[in-house]
Formats: C-alpha cells, sequence, structure tokens
C-alpha cells in the first residue's frame, strides 16, 4: 500500500506574459479585423478595395497633379490630374470673395480673434471663462461689424455684395450656431410650459418652421420678404440669410434639447421642488445642465448640418464658399477636364474639417461629461 504524497507550494509562480497572440499588433488585429469569418471577409475585401483605390487617388491628387502653372495649358494635358494651381491661383477669392484686396487684414483679423475666443470657451480647463464669453457674445459683433462693413474710424466701407467665400460661410454658420441653440432652448421650455399660450405659441413656431425646408425659407427671405416692408425698404442680403438661416435651425434646435428635456426622470424635478428652489433655478441649477449633457450629439449634429446648409445661401445672391467655386468653374484661362472636380474637393475638404472638428470636439466633450455610474 502506497501513501499519497501531496506538494503544496511555498513560493508564489512567477508571472507569464500574455500570449502573443492577445496583445501587440497581433492581438489588435486578431479583435478588431479578424475576429471570425465575416470581420475576416469585410477586412479583406477592404483591404481589396484600398488597393484598388489609393494609387489612383494618389496618381490624380500629387503624382500627375499641376501645382505650378500661369494658366490650364498644363492642366490640360492628357496624363495631368488635379489642377491645383487652378485653387492656389483662384484661392484669394474662395476665402474672401470679392473682398478689396488691401482690406484683407480686416476680416484675418476677425478671424484670428473668433478662433483665440473660441478656444479659449472650448478649452475646459482655462479660467476667466465669462470675460471671454462677454467678449465673445457682445464685443465680437460689434468688432465684426465695423471691420468688416467699414464706414467707420477712417476705414473705407466694403458693403456686403463684395463679401463672399468662406468668409460668408463663417459668418452665416456661427450666427446660426450662436442663435439657435439660446432660443432653442428657450422654446423648448416653452413648448413644456403649463401656460397654454406660450406652449402653443412655442408649438405654432417650431411646427411652421420644421415644415418647410431651408432653400424655401431663404427664398421666401430674398422675394417675399421685400413686399411685406414700406416701399423703397431694403434689407442687405447678409441680414435675410442670416435671420432666415437662425430662425429655422432654431426650430430645429428646439425639439433637440426638448427630447433631453423628457430623458431625464421625473425624479430630478420632484428633487428641485424638494429643495425649494423655484422654477427658474431649477432650470438653471439642476434641469438643463443634465438636459443639454444628454443631447450633445443631437446639438452638434444639429450644428454640423447647419454648416453644409449654408451652401443653400446661394438662392439669395450670396457667394458663399461652394458659390465662388462654381463662379470660377468656368473660367476660360483655366479650362481643364479636372479643373471643376479640384475646386469642388477643395471645397469639400474645408467642410470635412470643420465637421470633423466638430465631431470629434462633440466626442470629446461627451467622455469629459460621462458621470454614469459603472458597476
Amino acid at each position: 500500500m502506497s501513501n499519497d504524497i501531496a506538494y503544496v507550494r511555498k513560493e508564489m509562480a512567477p508571472d507569464m506574459p500574455p500570449p502573443v497572440t492577445q496583445t501587440g499588433i497581433v492581438g489588435w488585429m486578431r479583435k478588431n479585423l479578424f475576429l471570425d469569418i465575416p470581420n475576416s471577409l469585410m477586412t479583406i475585401l477592404a483591404l481589396a478595395f484600398l488597393v484598388w483605390t489609393v494609387p489612383t487617388l494618389f496618381n490624380f491628387l500629387i503624382g500627375n497633379a499641376v501645382f505650378v502653372a500661369e494658366d490650364g495649358t498644363l492642366c490640360r494635358a492628357p496624363e495631368a490630374g488635379a489642377c491645383w494651381a487652378y485653387v492656389i491661383d483662384r484661392f484669394d477669392f474662395y476665402i474672401y470673395g470679392f473682398y478689396p484686396d488691401s482690406e484683407y487684414w480686416r476680416p484675418n483679423l476677425v478671424f484670428i480673434v473668433a478662433a483665440l475666443l473660441i478656444t479659449h470657451l472650448l478649452w475646459p480647463d482655462l479660467p476667466y471663462k465669462g470675460i471671454s464669453a462677454i467678449a465673445f457674445f457682445v464685443g465680437l459683433p460689434i468688432l465684426a461689424v465695423i471691420l468688416l462693413n467699414g464706414g467707420s474710424f477712417g476705414l473705407p466701407e466694403v458693403t456686403t455684395e463684395k463679401w463672399g467665400g468662406l468668409m460668408v460661410t463663417l459668418i452665416i454658420a456661427s450666427v446660426g450656431i450662436v442663435v439657435s441653440l439660446p432660443l432653442g432652448v428657450v422654446l423648448a421650455l416653452g413648448r413644456r410650459s403649463h401656460m397654454p399660450f406660450v406652449k402653443y405659441v412655442s408649438i405654432a413656431f417650431i411646427e411652421l418652421w420644421r415644415a418647410v425646408p431651408l432653400i424655401t425659407v431663404l427664398f421666401m427671405a430674398s422675394v417675399m420678404l421685400p413686399l411685406f416692408l414700406p416701399e423703397g425698404t431694403t434689407i442687405d442680403k447678409i441680414l435675410r440669410a442670416l435671420v432666415g438661416v437662425a430662425l429655422f435651425q432654431t426650430a430645429y434646435m428646439a425639439e433637440v434639447v426638448r427630447g433631453g428635456l423628457q430623458a431625464l426622470p421625473k425624479g430630478q424635478y420632484e428633487a428641485a421642488n424638494a429643495l425649494g428652489l423655484n422654477y427658474f433655478k431649477s432650470m438653471y441649477l439642476i434641469i438643463l445642465p443634465q438636459a443639454l449633457k444628454h443631447v450633445i450629439p443631437g446639438i452638434v449634429n444639429s450644428f454640423i448640418s447647419l454648416f453644409k446648409d449654408t451652401s443653400l445661401v446661394s438662392i439669395v445672391g450670396l457667394f458663399d464658399l461652394l458659390g465662388t467655386v462654381q463662379a470660377t468653374s468656368a473660367l476660360v484661362e483655366w479650362k481643364a477636364p479636372h479643373q471643376a472636380t479640384t475646386g469642388y474637393l477643395f471645397a469639400a475638404s474645408i467642410f470635412w474639417i470643420f465637421c470633423f472638428g466638430m465631431s470629434r470636439y462633440s466626442m470629446y466633450m461627451e467622455r469629459r461629461l460621462d458621470t454614469g455610474h459603472k458597476e
């Protein structure tokens, strides 16, 4: 009869490295690209598509592209790709429209001040937000009107008929975004109000503006609005577009905010009442901060949609970024097979940069403000 011998370890075994197939590049590829048969097939198809398209795109955009030329002669060569020389030649027109060359410093200064203030406001850890907010919402519009329009402080007047390009796109988008958010919050609260007059006026406004496309709003602002004004009265084209875009976007923003208000549990409203807060304090301190946090994706999505929809202002005779590209696509001296394509690619890249930037900042703020309870 044999005795059982038990082995008891007296020391901890050393840690073993994780399997090679679960870490590093191999692990990442296995987890994200080749997790199972469907994912593997999609990865192979995607790689095949890239192999097929990337060389062609590279040759068109860079390899065979024309970067330096005095006219479109080189761009008309059979093997020529994108005519970037045409974009470089018309670059100032794409940014400023018909704005005088000698006065470019005025919109440039407005752009720089706006960029600095927006950076300070959107950077969460920087102090003195209140001062920047006052400068952005009060000081910047006054500075923009004085510098861009001129006619005072010794600045020559530049009428809005000469404004164009990216400058007009940014002005309309910025005003629409800044105006639509607070007005949308007010309308969303009004639609949920217990006062019948406030509630039904808010509903009527929202449903009216949401029932028509933006191009119709701009057309009405351009053609119909002057018919209701006294004879001899005129309204600037830029102002018409700003009012139409802002009111249109406000209606959509109100519905986005209302979704956030309805998503909050009833207990949040009851907790505010239990603390003895009045309506305005409860909304400012408890309800709206949570509601707006929940609908950050919807708010930014509306902003992105508004930025792209600014191209519709051509209906009222304004030359935004896309309008300037279209206006120069028929230049005889630059006429080439890929002339218009190159211009539209330039416009598309500008729109993509701004829209992608807003999207990434939205994702950053969602992660920063995520206070969900994790088990």
